[in-house]
């Protein structure tokens, strides 16, 4: 990764350009041309840096509900699981922790019976049983910026 690479990082964190063609726009900052801005992001997508871009929306803003899932799934099975657990378009991301709960993902729907729906689901495809719905009762908002 060079310092364009950590610049382009930087610039797509917090201010992505909201037009018809944003990587144009994030190459003419940059002095770089837009087939450049593309490759890189394709590159950083597939090496595992950028995991994903989209935007961000406030669920219950938009009429929807969010939950933190945690999942107890025993380790020759991980991969397994995170794989029929992002599956689910609602899935945001998920990630391993160090607990008899190891697996722990958020889950985006139009209703909390969706999301009741959708584990089971999951522990019937995954035959993990132990999957505990931890909606919001009070919402923090975290910014995470990382400075390249």
């Amino acid at each position: 990764m060079d310092e364009l690479d950590k610049t382009i990082l930087n610039r797509i964190q917090t201010r992505f350009p909201l037009t018809s063609k944003p990587f144009a726009a994030i190459a003419d900052e940059l002095g770089a041309t837009e087939e450049e801005i593309l490759e890189r992001v394709s590159r950083l997508k597939k090496s595992g840096i950028i995991r994903r871009i989209g935007g961000n929306f406030v669920p219950g803003k938009v009429g929807f509900v969010s939950t933190l899932c945690a999942a107890r799934v025993p380790d020759e099975d991980v991969e397994d699981f995170a794989r029929a657990v992002n599956a689910f378009p609602g899935v945001t991301h998920n990630y391993l922790r160090e607990n008899s709960f190891n697996v722990w993902f958020t889950f985006i729907a139009p209703s909390m019976e969706t999301i009741r729906e959708n584990l089971a689901r999951i522990a019937r495809k995954t035959g993990v049983n132990r999957i505990l719905n931890l909606p919001a009762t009070r919402v923090f908002k975290i910014k995470a910026k990382f400075d390249l």
